[in-house]
């Protein structure tokens, strides 16, 4: 766990109690009273931009969002470091991921009107560039190397799907509570189709939180029939991602990717 954040930041932000460290946030982030604070991880552009987007969604009926915080000078970053207000829930159980995919598309259904934001023109990480990549925007130089990336690519064919401004890390992001609207946290936008964020999550279930097969059919009945097709990108979006912040554990991702991939392809035919 890195170090927790220090007390000036703490009276920035108002608040006198010990930090406590919170399980996920890369272990970066610390909850204090009523906040969440953890380390500046976007551009401060970014960081207003998703201010006014997520007051925007505060207080809906059907999910619950966790807007920045400023500090008692009206900053959003104070030595690096954000506040974020803290709510209540847990990450999905293996049998929930139904719930966090309807609280995906009820976090879209908000966000549909929402103007595509120019900041993503600028990103350059990893997991940018993996979203390049599943859309065929970009080519990844040692994709052949790569036996479940070849295979995804093959599989690879035209959708026809209105983008609009989605989170594409839902997954761990969803928070349930027995009494409360699910909780969307740590948004991560791209803009795509609703259905390529809801099949990520699918993906992520199956390949990394053991979640059951019957997963994909489930959400499947429940989409259009390009499905298939967005999972073959959602699985090549994690699968480059993993290659790029880890390519020395190739090997390891194609067993990890391999029972997913071989469940997509008959689900999209080649065709």
């Amino acid at each position: 766990m890195d170090k927790p954040p220090p007390r000036a930041v703490l009276d920035a932000f108002g608040v006198s109690a010990d930090p406590l460290p919170l399980a996920g946030g890369q272990e970066k982030a610390w909850q204090v009273q009523g906040l969440v604070l953890k380390p500046l991880d976007m551009s401060v552009a970014e960081l207003r931009w998703q201010e006014g987007v997520l007051a925007a969604l505060d207080g809906a009926l059907d999910v619950r969002v966790a807007p920045p915080v400023r500090s008692a000078h009206g900053r959003l970053v104070v030595a690096g470091w954000t506040a974020w207000r803290y709510e209540g829930g847990s990450p999905a159980t293996p049998d929930r991921y139904g719930d966090v995919v309807a609280a995906g598309r009820a976090f879209h259904e908000h966000l549909r009107r929402c103007p595509r934001p120019a900041l993503l023109d600028s990103r350059d990480h990893p997991w940018a560039r993996a979203d390049r990549v599943a859309w065929g925007e970009a080519s990844l130089d040692d994709g052949a190397r790569l036996p479940h990336v070849a295979a995804l690519l093959e599989l690879r064919r035209p959708v026809d799907a209105p983008a609009q401004l989605v989170h594409g890390d839902l997954t761990d992001n969803v928070h349930l509570h027995p009494d409360l609207p699910p909780l969307v946290l740590d948004f991560s936008p791209y803009w795509r189709p609703p259905s390529y964020a809801t099949a990520i999550v699918v993906a992520d279930a199956v390949v990394f939180r053991g979640a059951p097969f019957d997963l994909v059919a489930e959400v499947r009945a429940q989409e259009t029939t390009e499905f298939p097709q967005m999972l073959v990108r959602a699985l090549l979006f994690r699968a480059v991602a993993d290659h790029l912040l880890a390519p020395d554990k190739s090997e390891e991702w194609a067993r990890w990717f391999a029972p997913a991939v071989r469940v997509v392809a008959e689900l999209a035919g080649g065709g």
